[in-house]
């Protein structure tokens, strides 16, 4: 008898421990469910009070970052009509002409041994080589972003990576068109047709150039055209595919804007936008590539505007540059690793093209 109360016992027992395992996991749930709807409804007003608050600016500054990306460009339409959204947008695209890049300004020195004694020593833009690969990587700061700049001290261990064969068809990870060509290192270039945010990163939206042969013309030149010729110089700005072929580009993409041309900052006008994840090639007068990329869409760093990394351009010796692919898609790649962070939350995705770092001696 007393056997059987036991059991009774236990199974009670068990049965109000299952009971509050059951209303622990539900309490936990209707916090997690609270938390949500609340961050959701803060999220809401921090962005209804961004579009239709005092501040000129930053309503602009809201909508230009949003819609610089097709997974959230929807929420600028949760406040303003179509028309107030074209009306922002106008006004902060400016069209610009872009002179021929002037080829005299640069000029590609040879590598410099370092000497025995006191090893390497700093460049005329004060950086190092200390590990005597080519490659120089810096850590950039700014105002609400953070990234790496890449200086590539041999212009012609950059090339596209590309395959041409596979495009429409798939695309590649960064790291994947890297390890496809055994390269060092490697970031995103131009980009791709991407409807809702669902594209497989298979076929330009624009003209891109592989070993002088161009692909997807037809689909134009964008917004800013880059391009490295036959003596590796870096050419930003070219409009039509004549300027191309008469320029003898071997390896360029179309995204844009042109951030420095022969020298100078591009005029503001065509420098407006938002605050998002940034890729950028440039060139400096002695022929080093400098290959950038800016953390976005994360606390830590929100992104950087056009005009932002412009002038990060021009203080790393820049005498021409072009906004690349950015948001989702950048990503610096490094001697087998990703060395900045990924924006997309969807994981990193696949691209059409890529600029790559040969390693030293390989032709491409």
């Amino acid at each position: 008898m007393s056997a059987v109360k036991n059991n009774k016992k236990e199974e009670k027992n068990s049965g109000s421990l299952f009971v509050r395992i059951v209303l622990t996991i539900l309490k936990i749930l209707a916090v997690a469910v609270e938390t949500v709807v609340l961050a959701a409804i803060v999220l809401y007003a921090v962005m209804f009070l961004l579009t239709k608050g005092p501040s000129k600016s930053a309503r602009d500054l809201f909508v230009m970052s949003v819609r610089e990306t097709s997974a959230i460009g929807f929420l600028a339409d949760w406040f303003l009509t179509e028309d107030e959204i074209a009306q922002i947008e106008a006004s902060k695209n400016e069209e610009v002409y872009y002179a021929p890049t002037d080829t005299s300004l640069i000029t590609i020195s040879a590598a410099s041994e370092p000497d025995p004694v006191s090893g390497p020593q700093a460049d005329a833009w004060g950086l190092t080589d200390d590990d005597g690969d080519g490659i120089i990587i810096e850590e950039i700061h700014g105002k609400g972003y953070s990234g790496y700049m890449m200086v590539v001290l041999d212009p012609s261990r950059v090339i596209m990576g590309c395959v041409p064969e596979s495009l429409g068809r798939r695309g590649y990870t960064v790291a994947q068109m890297a390890e496809y060509y055994d390269a060092v290192a490697a970031i995103n270039a131009g980009g791709f047709e991407d409807p809702d945010g669902r594209g497989n990163g298979s076929r330009p939206d624009s003209l891109i150039v592989f070993k002088g042969t161009p692909y997807f013309a037809f689909n134009g030149m964008g917004s800013g055209f880059v391009g490295i010729d036959d003596n590796y110089i870096l050419h930003a700005g070219l409009k039509t595919l004549e300027d191309v072929t008469a320029a003898n580009i071997q390896y360029g993409v179309c995204f844009g804007p042109v951030l420095v041309s022969n020298g100078q900052i591009t005029p503001e006008g065509s420098l407006s936008s938002g605050l998002n994840p940034r890729t950028a090639i440039g060139q400096r007068s002695d022929g080093a590539i400098l290959m950038l990329a800016i953390d976005g869409r994360q606390v830590v760093s929100l992104g950087a505007t056009f005009k932002d990394i412009a002038e990060i351009m021009i203080k790393y010796g820049a005498v021409n540059a072009c906004n690349l692919d950015g948001g989702s898609s950048t990503l610096m790649w490094y001697k087998g690793e990703y060395i900045n962070n990924c924006a997309s939350v969807i994981g990193i995705r696949p691209v059409p093209s890529t600029f790559i770092v040969l390693k030293e001696g390989v032709s491409p």
